[in-house]
């Protein structure tokens, strides 16, 4: 099996900024895999957060190929993802981008898409949230208000004003169903109060309130939380979970941080295990990258697949989310292509 990649850059609609920083835009990693005249594609996400930047995936996509190039059966998903997984434990997002190039090819090689290879009905996704960045509170009412068609919003928060911010944001979306992440920004004390104050602005849950290795002060503010607490950070991959049980109400998994639709698959069943609920995230992705989570959305509850929509422009067209709703299609594997002629982004 022939592996290739290449780098791109891509600009965001508006300066996107969480409780930890502002992004503009974000450099990722199309990898390609071809065996029998057939190509699968995957997208690597890159978070710095998580130790890992474009460079480093092409280091570790490096260090891959030549465990890659001597893959003879394709449809061995498992014993090659334990042994890529082996070679290389961390980069999830690098792992993301060969695990969902392996099942595009499969799905291409035998002409259906994955979420009718993995059983799943689309009918059975859930509607996907939008995110609202941290700005002033007029920018964030005017983001909100641009947003009309999506019926859920995530708000972001975790800087001063939160108040006031969210403040604005319900009084442009009266009716709409809100969210909020923290992005670990709060302390025990700030999350108990901030949850309380979401309360009363009528959030549906509260993601990530304190730092990720803080599961004992977790515990603490959900026993005196007034809403539902759903983790990101704390729940990288399906052994982090266990530990969740009893501490928090729910899961957000993103295939970028976990290494791969695979992983995710083994996060859902780990998390109902634990009677958690599950949702599935996203980074600053193209449609590329929000493909594999798409095809997976009918197992989970909640959704927040919005990265492509947040993006200025998006080099590939595939599995999308329209005004909310996950349209995925019948085209086998993920259902991607390049948008515009050539191969090259």
């Amino acid at each position: 099996m022939k592996v290739t990649w290449e780098q791109f850059h891509v600009r965001t609609a508006h300066p996107f900024r969480i409780s930890r920083g502002v992004k503009t835009g974000d450099d990722l990693v199309w990898v390609r895999l071809e065996h029998e005249g057939i190509e699968g594609w995957g997208e690597a996400d890159p978070s710095t957060y998580y130790g890992e930047t474009a460079d480093t995936v092409e280091a570790a996509l490096r260090r891959l190929a030549p465990r890659i190039e001597e893959i003879e059966d394709p449809f061995a998903l498992e014993s090659i993802e334990r042994d890529l997984a082996g070679l290389l434990g961390h980069n999830g997002s690098a792992r993301c981008a060969v695990s969902s190039a392996l099942h595009d090819w499969v799905g291409k090689r035998v002409g259906l898409p994955l979420w009718r290879l993995w059983g799943l009905d689309p009918a059975e996704a859930p509607l996907s949230s939008f995110t609202i960045g941290i700005d002033d509170p007029d920018v964030m009412a005017q983001k909100t208000r641009a947003a009309e068609a999506w019926p859920i919003l995530k708000i972001k928060l975790g800087s001063e004003d939160d108040e006031a911010r969210l403040a604005a944001v319900r009084a442009a979306a009266p009716g709409k169903i809100l969210r909020v992440d923290a992005n670990a920004a709060w302390t025990p004390r700030e999350a108990v109060e901030g949850i309380a104050m979401c309360a009363e602005y009528g959030v549906e849950f509260v993601e990530q309130p304190l730092p990720p290795s803080e599961n004992d002060e977790l515990a603490f503010v959900r026993s005196r939380a007034a809403l539902p607490i759903v983790v990101d950070e704390s729940s990288i991959v399906a052994r982090d979970i266990p530990a969740l049980d009893g501490v928090v109400d729910g899961i957000n998994i993103k295939l970028a941080k976990c290494g791969g639709p695979r992983e995710a698959i083994r996060m859902v069943h780990a998390a109902r295990a634990c009677g958690l609920s599950v949702m599935l995230g996203c980074m600053l992705e193209t449609s590329l990258g929000i493909a594999p989570a798409a095809h997976l959305a009918p197992l989970v509850d909640y959704a927040d697949l919005d990265g492509a929509a947040l993006l200025r422009s998006d080099p590939f067209t595939g599995p999308c989310v329209e005004a909310g709703r996950i349209a995925l299609t019948d085209r086998p594997g993920l259902g991607v292509e390049r948008v515009g002629a050539g191969a090259s982004l």
